[in-house]
C-alpha cells in the first residue's frame, strides 16, 4: 500500500480586463484548454475594482513535469 500524499502542482492566471470585465468565452476557452492539459479549477479569487479574477488549478505533480523544472531545456 503507498501511503505517500499526492504532490500537486499549481497554476493561477489573471483573466478580465479594467474596462472590458472578464468574458464569458474568454474563461470558457482557458478552463477547456486547462482541463484538456489535466488542470482542475480550485478556487477563484475577484480582484477587487479591477473586474478581473485570479483563476487557481492544480494537477497532480509527475515525474515528467519535476524533470521539465529541474531541467527546462529537455
Amino acid at each position: 500500500m503507498n501511503n505517500e500524499m499526492p504532490k500537486w502542482e499549481y497554476r493561477v492566471q489573471t483573466v478580465g480586463g479594467f474596462w472590458s470585465g472578464v468574458k464569458a468565452e474568454e474563461l470558457e476557452q482557458l478552463l477547456n484548454a486547462w482541463g484538456e492539459e489535466g488542470w482542475e479549477v480550485v478556487s477563484t479569487h475577484v480582484i477587487e475594482n479591477a473586474n478581473k479574477i485570479n483563476v487557481i488549478a492544480k494537477r497532480p505533480l509527475t515525474r515528467e513535469t519535476l524533470r521539465k523544472r529541474s531541467m527546462p531545456s529537455f
